[in-house]
């Protein structure tokens, strides 16, 4: 989350002094404006998401659920198919959408650098919902972000995972992509439980494939099993199966907890009405002595909390380097 500040309308401050080594370096701004979540460079946490979405598509539609017996397998592959091209979509949708003010989009011309934000002439890099800095009016819940370096419209937060800047023109998408993976997550896991369970109890189940029957190559025993059906068809041993199974439902779960988090904090913040930014700026501004003395709420990890932390101690210490040297 990249706007900062106490106050409504106070964005990101100039940056302080910097100081090898120091946490202030990651708030830089960069020099051009980003258009999308394509701008180079890409975030390490996005590629790790497409990473993972990946490994879950291969392994579950090329090894998991082929074993499942029919009917179910014809359900599993329509359910958990859509799932997956669903979030696919939004998820493309989400970081492809440029998510900055109507007013920006349309007088910015991204390949221009951006200007220094000066704090010796204007306080706010928003004032009167006038950005200095993208030098346009900007609408009342706009913010600007200093890692898109631009005016988010009804900005919520900024999105490492996407990276990209969640705002009102690709909230929805944001929401839907989340939804989605926590829907497949499960399901897969369901799935991956199932055929690791009946490679017990039953295996004959899972063996019902036609490839598994085949009378030039017949499959002999139960410690060899065929993966990647009916495309092609590979051996692999039961140990494999396993293994790769275990991998896949600690990975999904871990996964899960993670996005059903995230997915909860953002249906309450739905029900109060409120985007991540006034959620956060809400807990800064609480009265209650013991909030300030514990620090920020624990938020999920989407990129937005640490950054929030850091640039409010960097402007508290200006704020404070300035009282004592009056």
């Amino acid at each position: 989350l990249n706007c900062f500040g106490r106050h409504r309308r106070q964005t990101a401050p100039a940056p302080a002094p910097q100081i090898s080594g120091s946490r202030s370096e990651l708030c830089a701004p960069p020099l051009h404006s980003r258009i999308n979540g394509w701008s180079l460079p890409l975030h390490g946490f996005q590629l790790l998401a497409w990473l993972v979405y990946s490994f879950m598509a291969i392994v579950g539609f090329g090894i998991y659920l082929p074993l499942l017996p029919a009917p179910w397998s014809f359900a599993a592959y329509a359910l958990i198919g859509a799932v997956f091209v669903l979030h696919l979509v939004t998820h493309v949708a989400a970081v492809t959408v440029d998510p900055a003010d109507l007013s920006v989009r349309r007088r910015k011309d991204y390949s221009s650098p951006m200007p220094v934000f000066d704090n010796t002439k204007h306080q706010h890099v928003i004032h009167n919902l006038h950005c200095t800095l993208c030098e346009v009016d900007v609408a009342p819940k706009a913010k600007h972000c200093s890692t898109c370096n631009k005016c988010i419209a009804d900005f919520d937060h900024h999105c490492k995972w996407l990276n990209n800047c969640v705002g009102g023109r690709n909230y929805w998408f944001f929401f839907i992509t989340v939804s989605s993976a926590v829907i497949g997550m499960f399901l897969l896991i369901l799935v991956v439980l199932f055929v690791f369970i009946e490679h017990y109890v039953n295996p004959a189940v899972l063996r019902t494939a036609p490839q598994f029957q085949s009378k030039t190559s017949p499959v002999k025993g139960n410690g060899t099993w065929l993966v990647f059906l009916p495309a092609a068809p590979l051996e692999t041993s039961s140990i494999g199966l396993l293994a790769l199974a275990f991998i896949t439902v600690l990975l999904a779960l871990a996964a899960l907890l993670l996005l059903c988090h995230l997915l909860c904090f953002h249906i309450h913040l739905l029900s109060q009405g409120i985007s991540t930014y006034e959620y956060i700026v809400r807990k800064r501004q609480s009265p209650n002595p013991k909030e300030k003395e514990q620090g920020p709420p624990a938020l999920p990890s989407n990129g937005a909390t640490t950054q929030v932390q850091t640039q409010q101690y960097i402007t508290d210490r200006k704020q404070s380097i300035q009282q004592n040297a009056r």
